[in-house]
């Protein structure tokens, strides 16, 4: 599952026994895989300061999770075609140890084997300045998301609108793709070439009488250019003096002529700008360079180190199945900025959780700061109920009106502002990566 449920506890000894009993039973059950997640000492300041942070934090972490959504939806748009290898794409790049900044990192393997960045938020700087370095960073990659796929979705728009006058039928589309120089008679100051739609039942009626429509049409100077379902495109030359008769007597036999003129220079600007939408639409993507390929580990050359509370078979992210091409010279631009900025955003995101995780253990549990912090990933959505249960009997002793009132909604929690079902004896964060859905 691509679900996560981040914990803590306080870490006196009783407790640390109960996340032991905790852990037995998710094991031995096949509830949950469990693993301590390791957050850093941080300047606390006063409490009154850790209740804002709080209700900021809160704040942040959703903008967070919205803003990330929102760029793997662009992935998506962006790829199109590809639409099924967008989550190739989605990686934590950089975000573990520093030896390993240049290898690529899926989204389960960053959380699972998280590390504070403190070259990025320094854990000695007061935690309002972290906080505020993080919504900095999140509000400028939005404000770029905003920028640049708001010009992609301009070129989407110009290329459709284009592409719109190619469909359709012959008394609508645009003919210069059609149209070749030679279909007409061009620089005659006495005769011109025009186009005239004739239904197919009408065909035979055309060709034996277009001739006599009006006076002065050369004689055999029509040919079929295309057709559609509907009709087919002739030409025919005639003097420009009878232009208006054969028009009114072509309407008598129901023939449309087309009000179309032969512009060389026209036409050759609208090719180039249909080919340059094109290409510039194209340039945003091109071809991914990180696929699925055998042969190549996810971490080649190093094994992340991970303290499990759990199943100790369970391979680290350098045992991973997944394997990947390592990146080549090929994406466009809105792509490589879309991956590069994705995978900044979601590093911050799972800090904002570690942030959160540790301002509500320190509100709940009190000073000194002394408190475990476990991420448990279920193994099956089926046994969420199951794992719940356990972790509510687990951590019962911890607030015994909240454990009660989770069993009895009817039960108030005195000075509690949230709903019971956001309320547990201990702090709960949840982690949701199915980013796609």
């Amino acid at each position: 599952m691509s679900e996560f449920w981040l914990i803590s506890a306080p870490g006196d000894r009783e407790n640390l026994q109960a996340l032991e009993r905790m852990n037995t039973v998710t094991s031995k059950s096949n509830l949950s895989y469990n693993t301590k997640f390791a957050i850093p000492d941080f300047k606390v300041g006063t409490l009154d300061s850790l209740v804002g942070l709080s209700d900021e934090l809160g704040k942040l972490d959703t903008f967070a999770e919205s803003l990330i959504r929102r760029m793997a939806q662009s992935v998506v748009e962006v790829m199109e075609d590809s639409k099924g290898k967008a989550q190739e794409h989605l990686l934590a790049n950089g975000g573990l140890k520093e030896k390993m900044k240049c290898l690529k990192i899926d989204l389960t393997s960053f959380v699972t084997h998280f590390e504070w960045d403190m070259a990025k938020y320094p854990a000695k700087q007061p935690l309002v300045s972290v906080v505020d370095t993080i919504a900095k960073q999140l509000a400028q990659i939005e404000t770029d998301l905003k920028s640049r796929t708001a010009a992609y979705n301009t070129l989407k728009t110009n290329l459709e609108n284009l592409e719109k006058k190619s469909m359709g039928n012959l008394f609508t589309r645009t003919l210069s793709d059609i149209v070749s120089k030679e279909d007409f008679v061009l620089g005659s100051e006495y005769l011109i070439t025009l186009l005239v739609i004739v239904p197919k039942p009408n065909y035979s009626q055309w060709q034996k009488t277009y001739e006599s429509l009006s006076d002065m049409v050369v004689p055999r100077s029509t040919k079929l250019i295309t057709e559609d379902k509907e009709g087919g495109l002739f030409t025919v030359t005639l003097f420009r003096k009878v232009i208006e008769d054969f028009k009114s007597k072509a309407r008598e036999n129901k023939f449309t002529v087309r009000e179309f003129y032969y512009d060389e220079k026209e036409i050759k600007r609208e090719r180039e700008e249909m080919a340059r939408l094109l290409s510039d639409k194209k340039q945003q993507y091109q071809t991914s360079c990180v696929a699925l390929k055998k042969g190549s580990s996810t971490f080649p050359d190093h094994k992340v180190k991970v303290t499990p509370l759990g199943n100790p078979d369970r391979p680290a992210a350098g045992q991973s199945d997944r394997e990947r091409e390592s990146e080549g010279e090929g994406e466009g631009p809105l792509l490589r900025w879309l991956k590069v900025n994705f995978s900044e955003a979601f590093i911050a995101w799972i800090h904002i959780k570690a942030l959160r995780v540790f301002v509500e253990s320190v509100l709940r549990y009190g000073l000194p700061v002394n408190f475990q912090a476990v991420l448990l990933q279920p193994h099956k959505k089926s046994s969420a109920k199951r794992l719940r249960e356990v972790l509510n009997s687990v951590f019962r002793h911890l607030d015994e009106v909240a454990a009660t009132s989770i069993l009895d909604a009817s039960v108030e929690i005195p000075g509690l502002q949230l709903s019971n079902q956001d309320y547990f004896p201990y702090v709960y964060f949840h982690i949701d990566l199915s980013l796609l859905d």
